[in-house]
């Protein structure tokens, strides 16, 4: 299927690894052009190749620290300067680290929380959305976490931070609307991603089992009966942000093999 977005221009958070270079991926697959960023300038030059040198995309890489809105508006600007326009943002940060009781979270930590996943969301916008009404067309799909429909243990951070995000997506989308813009939030569960191994391997240390032991019981709780695959979730991206899903708003939507229980 050809999603009509040829020579459109992304911003796409995070893309060094896991889930924003595979979104990116996806994208550069439909002929988008690319701007990557992330923390790590080395990681994201070597994203940049790879998908490049698999796609043939134009790709463009930046090293930004997205809680930092000046590094956000310089982004843009840069992506702006090379390219001339920005039609689509993917947001994506990692994670909050998690925590045994809300009562271990400092001031600090909250507003660590908050900048990482709610402020940087909320600047990546302020600083594309002008650029988007100019010319009446634009895709905002923000990577989340299943968390926003299913609270996780240990994540308080997370699952606060990342639903205030829902919030947050589901009132401008509607203020948007009226100028072509879609804004969509994408939920992955269990998927095969450097934080979920990180998390696996601490959960593992904790309880005295191997990680291949705590991979297992995940699975055990996802219907389908396996971790997802980073590509599995940058199709659904790709997908948002086409011509094909131009009458899709305001929808939070899980990629999680049936883990949610909810109907919403």
């Amino acid at each position: 299927m050809d999603l009509g977005i040829k020579d459109r221009v992304a911003i796409v958070a995070a893309s060094s690894k896991g889930l924003g270079k595979a979104s990116a991926m996806a994208l550069a697959g439909e002929g988008v052009k690319l701007t990557l960023c992330a923390r790590g300038e080395e990681a994201l030059n070597a994203a940049a190749d790879e998908i490049s040198g698999k796609t043939g995309a134009e790709v463009f890489s930046m090293a930004v620290d997205v809680t930092n809105k000046d590094d956000i508006d310089a982004l843009v600007k840069a992506t702006v300067d090379k390219f001339g326009k920005v039609d689509i943002l993917v947001t994506n940060a990692g994670g909050p680290p998690p925590v045994v009781s809300f009562l271990d979270v400092t001031d600090e930590g909250w507003r660590e929380g908050i900048d990482l996943n709610l402020m940087s969301t909320i600047n990546m916008c302020r600083a594309v959305v002008p650029h988007m009404k100019a010319q009446k067309w634009g895709r905002i799909v923000n990577i989340m976490s299943i968390s926003v429909k299913q609270p996780l243990d240990a994540l308080l951070l997370s699952n606060v931070s990342r639903t205030a995000v829902v919030g947050f997506s589901k009132t401008i989308s509607n203020e948007l609307a009226g100028d072509n813009i879609t804004v969509n939030t994408v939920c992955p569960g269990a998927i095969l991603t450097d934080r979920v191994k990180n998390m696996t391997q601490a959960r593992a240390k904790n309880e005295g089992k191997t990680q291949e032991e705590i991979l297992a019981a995940y699975t055990d709780i996802i219907p389908m009966g396996r971790i997802g695959r980073p590509e599995e979730l940058g199709g659904m991206v790709a997908f948002l942000a086409s011509e094909h899903a131009s009458y899709i708003t305001g929808t939070v939507i899980q990629i999680d093999g049936g883990f949610v229980k909810g109907y919403n």
